[in-house]
């Protein structure tokens, strides 16, 4: 991006009760899950208003100042930071800058991710794609979730408590893992955790950056999303929206796969 890194701005932010978006002085967007859960304190005014960038000066904010939250103390600033991220990810793209990876548009990661029915496969995540496949496959198959309560009908059956999770993820000969680890700090160790020979996924619009960090810690498929109306998805997102309310029509799918 040269030059132009340094003078990018937030032009706009939206905290949704799903997701989190910015969209930057140069038009790009990008978004990220609300950690609505991890934020016990936001309770009143008082207690929370430390919790979120200054909404009164967001529009001064430099987009490389803002990636100096990427560290998890604070749970609302880190996922700014990684929708900034994404914003600034799809922005290289746009330019034609990007390693030795394709980016494949309108697919779903879901259908690239190697998971024949004789392979045990790991779901770190409530992903909806990923547990009706399972679910139509059989065979050996975990789910590991922090609230149970978002699993249905026989998706419980497979459901791994926490204090099982390091031992579930180390035998997966397939491990896919929500993006929402980023915000929540814990993908580092997941994949610390998994088999050198598994196959490993990471999924969902937070995870729509460049990809070689993680490829460098052994993931091969990335999916995300590229945003292409910034300013509509915003709106969706400001009025409760979810992912099923702008895939495909507000930001494209995207897969990126290690070479």
């Amino acid at each position: 991006m040269g030059d132009e890194f340094h003078t990018l701005t937030i032009e706009r932010l939206v905290i949704g009760l799903f997701f989190t978006g910015v969209k930057l002085s140069n038009g790009q967007g990008g978004v990220c899950y609300t950690p609505i859960k991890a934020i016990p304190e936001a309770v009143c005014c008082p207690t929370s208003a430390g919790r979120t960038f200054d909404p009164v000066k967001i529009g001064n904010l430099k987009a490389e100042d803002i990636l100096s939250r990427l560290a998890p103390s604070e749970p609302l600033k880190t996922a700014v930071a990684i929708a900034t991220l994404n914003a600034l990810s799809a922005s290289c793209w746009a330019q034609g800058q990007q390693g030795h990876y394709e980016i494949k548009m309108n697919v779903d990661a879901q259908d690239v991710v190697r998971m024949p029915k004789e392979r045990s496969v790991a779901v770190v995540g409530a992903l909806v794609p990923t547990l009706r496949a399972l679910k139509s496959r059989g065979g050996t198959w975990w789910v590991l979730e922090e609230d149970p309560r978002t699993l249905k009908g026989v998706e419980r059956d497979h459901f791994v408590p926490p204090e099982k999770a390091r031992d579930v993820i180390s035998r997966a000969d397939t491990l896919i893992i929500t993006g929402a680890t980023l915000v929540t700090n814990t993908l580092e160790s997941i994949l610390q955790a998994a088999k050198p020979d598994a196959e490993i996924a990471v999924m969902g619009p937070t995870a729509g950056h460049l990809p070689e960090p993680l490829f460098h810690r052994g993931v091969r498929v990335v999916g995300g999303v590229w945003v292409k109306k910034p300013d509509q998805l915003l709106n969706v997102l400001a009025a409760g929206g979810s992912g099923y309310h702008f895939f495909d029509t507000l930001a494209d799918r995207i897969v990126i796969e290690r070479e």
